[in-house]
């Protein structure tokens, strides 16, 4: 074995797995997880927790791994880690945890994000549960949202004895990790559901289809339902457009809308009633992680799909994985390319889409170089559908529908980062309702600070 290369990683064939929808990556089996883990330095000062979001003590898991006690490994995950099947698959180690590994300045780093899918799939195969507390402390917490921020929150607060109840808009718990991620990512009925159901296992309950600021308000739980303290957990699931003429069309989707169709709805399945008009020719515009889900859908559901995105392939902020991935399923990436006009047919539908070529200037506030329309570049592509993933907002329902809740220019909720703490007595967020879209790994370390911040003021009282 060379010590300085991962244990390669088993996969569905591309031309295969771009015709279904299950899993792509197939993780390692107990040989390869326990020989992946021995290429582990065992860094007393290890690097590697500081990159990870949720702190994780990644050297005492893998060393439980390498001599094959999984379920030791376990225990030290569900120390820190709600969901560590959803994070195994989905967070962008390479910039994180794998990203300042020691064993990457000479040689590949560790697999630690494969491993630690490794274990818990092991985990939810052979029916290991993390330990519920003994007792509740009386205290009553409400948590908004039952997406990866939400979860963490109200697992990190159920393990210090609260009595946590998540109230979820949706009529299934999950929140982005259900509606947003596609099943050949990130498999539902498996992953997702265990993840949940071990979280309910530790004492939260969890009420579905309950909108907050219409079924009830956060005052009202505070001052009539008898919660002592709330974590708005919602997520930022309003779409972005760019407001180019035909946008309203048919065959016009934001991504969200897309991928919840056919994840959450099951639009995919055959034997579910849940419409799409999948398309046959597809412009996805967007280069993020989300638009090459939407994109990757687009691809199984039977169409001939591209990627509009207007900077270079360096600038892509979607994973190096991700985009991997969809080069080798066939997608066909249109770069330095901008929409100015989306075409319509005398029916309302999308018959095309105009661009322009772009060329890099300056960098802009993002530090990345803006992109710039080069004069006479325009051009036409022929399509019947555009799916736009182009980033999205906070609903402002429930700041509209609170008190004394601070938003920013952005619509998102300000929240102290240490702590979750709002400008309202008692309330709390975190993830994509304070930063705006950003990862998993970020809503839970988010969701780990609000159940601190919570713990903390409640025991105050």
């Amino acid at each position: 074995m060379d010590v300085l290369k991962k244990v390669p990683v088993r996969e569905q064939d591309p031309k295969v797995r771009a015709t279904n929808f299950d899993e792509v990556c197939l993780g390692y089996n107990k040989e390869e997880a326990m020989a992946e883990a021995s290429r582990c330095l065992k860094c007393k000062n290890a690097r590697c927790m500081g990159g990870c979001p949720v702190s994780i003590n990644i050297p005492g898991f893998i060393k439980e791994v390498e001599n094959g006690d999984f379920e030791a490994a376990a225990k030290i995950i569900a120390e820190s880690s709600a969901l560590p099947a959803v994070c195994g698959r989905v967070c962008p180690q390479e910039t994180q945890c794998e990203g300042v590994c020691v064993r990457s300045v000479k040689g590949e780093p560790i697999s630690i994000g494969k491993l630690e899918r490794f274990v818990a799939d092991w985990s939810r195969e052979n029916g290991f549960v993390p330990a519920a507390p003994e007792k509740t402390n009386g205290h009553k917490v409400a948590v908004i949202g039952s997406g990866p921020s939400g979860l963490t929150c109200a697992g990190d607060l159920a393990k210090l004895g609260y009595e946590v109840t998540i109230f979820e808009a949706l009529h299934q718990p999950g929140g982005v990790l259900s509606y947003g991620i596609p099943e050949f990512r990130l498999p539902k009925d498996t992953v997702v559901k265990t993840e949940i159901e071990n979280v309910k296992k530790l004492g939260v309950k969890i009420e579905t289809d309950v909108v907050i600021g219409k079924s009830v308000t956060i005052d009202e739980l505070l001052e009539e339902e008898g919660f002592e303290a709330v974590f708005i957990g919602s997520g930022a699931g309003l779409p972005m457009f760019m407001g180019i003429p035909g946008e309203e069309a048919n065959g016009v989707f934001s991504a969200n809308e897309y991928l919840t169709r056919s994840n959450l709805m099951k639009a995919f399945r055959d034997d579910y009633d849940t419409p799409i008009a999948a398309g046959k020719k597809v412009a996805v515009v967007g280069g993020g992680n989300v638009a090459m889900d939407a994109a990757r859908t687009a691809l199984r559901l039977g169409a001939d799909v591209h990627i509009v995105y207007r900077r270079s392939e360096a600038e892509l902020p979607a994973r190096v994985e991700e985009v991997h991935h969809a080069k080798e399923e066939g997608i066909q990436f249109d770069l330095l390319t901008n929409p100015t006009e989306i075409l319509v047919d005398e029916k309302g539908w999308v018959r095309g889409m105009r661009c322009i070529r772009m060329e890099l200037g300056e960098p802009d506030a993002s530090g990345r170089r803006r992109p710039v329309p080069i004069p006479g570049s325009e051009f036409e592509m022929e399509l019947d559908t555009v799916i736009m993933s182009l980033g999205t907002s906070p609903n402002p329902l429930i700041s509209n529908t609170t008190k004394g809740l601070e938003i920013n220019r952005r619509k998102c909720i300000v929240a102290e980062e240490a702590t979750g703490k709002t400008s309202k007595d008692g309330v709390y967020a975190g993830g994509d309702a304070v930063t705006g879209a950003a990862t998993v790994i970020l809503a839970m370390e988010a969701g780990r600070a609000g159940a601190r911040g919570i713990h903390e003021y409640l025991t105050a009282k």
